[in-house]
């Protein structure tokens, strides 16, 4: 059977390639009978930078506090892909490391659902350190993001993707014009079938978008490295501060963090650096190297030594929840109707929830287009 000319598939847009960007186009574009191209002013393959924050992600799966069960399925229909995609020998597996995640709560109000999670197991009462009232262990993932980044965009690109740099000012430019505007200047631009915003933080300032209600939630962390740690650790406490020590199959852990809410303060502050060191080191001694603590009882002093790098990134929050939903806009002074799925809104669990948020805009693009784009 003859391959379809590129002509037939259905054009889709998405902006932005935060790890939301990325993996909507990705299940689009391997959906078939989609061209799928992302337009984004920073890649997963650019240098660190604040307006990017995927980079600066732990990340781990742990399941939201929530009583939303659209979030909830989001974030296990994300689980299950990425547990496959860890599985020994898997394409993917370098960028996952399957570990024991122990979770302790000084107030049982900020408790997940954590017992659908594989070998979950509660810790006895007197077991506990002092004040928690609930712990357990169960396995997980974490995610090294500066090789899943790359993954995702290679996996894309490979089935036929397209990533362009651009800069999109207003929504109407890519409505009117699709990918065109940015790859074939001088040539007639033609509306795409369906453009998906997944621009995070940056709809605040999308023209045509401007969502208000999205506002930043920084959280600081350190890299250290720590090559001995193969789990998960993390204690809540009763005002909802949380502290995580992350650890990567490279051998770096990403400890943390905070949730400074409207802080759009750009570099790390060295006073929080410290902090978190100090409360990650009470909780988990464990960061100190075997050496010393084979031969005394460690101290904080002996984890400094082992900092790669401080960091901060800006969660991409929105007051209503993750915005998945599909608003119709007209393309320049044509009857032509452009659906404008969007995605974003995903705050701290941008990772854990990327593959159920992408199911969801799949739909509703199906949904705006119908489903006549399947490839012969």
């Amino acid at each position: 059977m003859a391959s379809p000319n590129i002509e037939e598939f259905k054009q889709v847009v998405i902006l932005g390639a935060g790890v939301v960007g990325l993996t909507t186009a990705l299940r689009i574009q391997e959906r078939g009978g989609y061209q799928v191209t992302i337009i984004a002013d920073i890649l997963p393959t650019d240098p660190k930078s604040i307006k990017y924050t995927s980079h600066w992600a732990g990340a781990h799966h742990v399941l939201n506090v929530t009583e939303d069960d659209r979030q909830q399925k989001m974030d296990l229909d994300t689980f299950n892909v990425m547990w496959e995609l860890s599985k020994p020998g898997g394409e993917a597996e370098k960028c996952f490391l399957r570990l024991p995640q122990t979770e302790y709560y000084r107030d049982m109000c900020f408790k997940p659902p954590l017992e659908v999670m594989p070998d979950y197991k509660e810790h006895a009462k007197d077991t506990l350190p002092p004040e928690v009232e609930h712990g357990s262990t169960f396995s997980t993932v974490t995610i090294d993001t500066p090789k899943y980044l790359p993954y995702l965009a290679s996996r894309f690109l490979a089935s036929g993707g397209t990533m362009i740099r651009g800069s999109v000012q207003h929504i109407n430019e890519v409505v009117e014009g699709g990918a065109r505007i940015f790859t074939a200047r001088g040539k007639q631009a033609v509306p795409p079938d369906a453009i998906v915003v997944c621009t995070g933080l940056g709809t605040r300032t999308l023209g045509g978008v401007e969502d208000q209600t999205v506002y930043p939630i920084r959280g600081q962390a350190v890299l250290i490295n720590a090559p001995w740690v193969r789990f998960g650790r993390t204690m809540v406490d009763k005002d909802g501060t949380w502290t995580y020590i992350i650890p990567r199959r490279s051998g770096d852990v990403i400890v943390g963090g905070t949730k400074g809410v409207d802080d759009w303060y750009p570099v790390p502050r060295p006073e929080i650096t410290r902090d978190i060191l100090g409360r990650a080191f009470a909780i988990c001694p464990e960061l100190a190297s075997p050496e010393v603590r084979n031969q005394r009882a460690p101290t904080l002093e002996d984890i400094l030594p082992l900092v790669i790098e401080e960091g901060c990134g800006l969660r991409p929050a929105r007051k209503d929840g993750i915005r998945l939903e599909t608003e119709w806009f007209a393309a320049g002074k044509s009857d032509i109707k452009v659906p404008v799925i969007y995605n974003y809104g995903h705050g701290g669990y941008g990772f854990q929830s990327s593959w159920g948020s992408a199911d969801i805009a799949l739909r509703l693009l199906e949904e705006a287009i119908g489903s006549t784009a399947r490839a012969p």
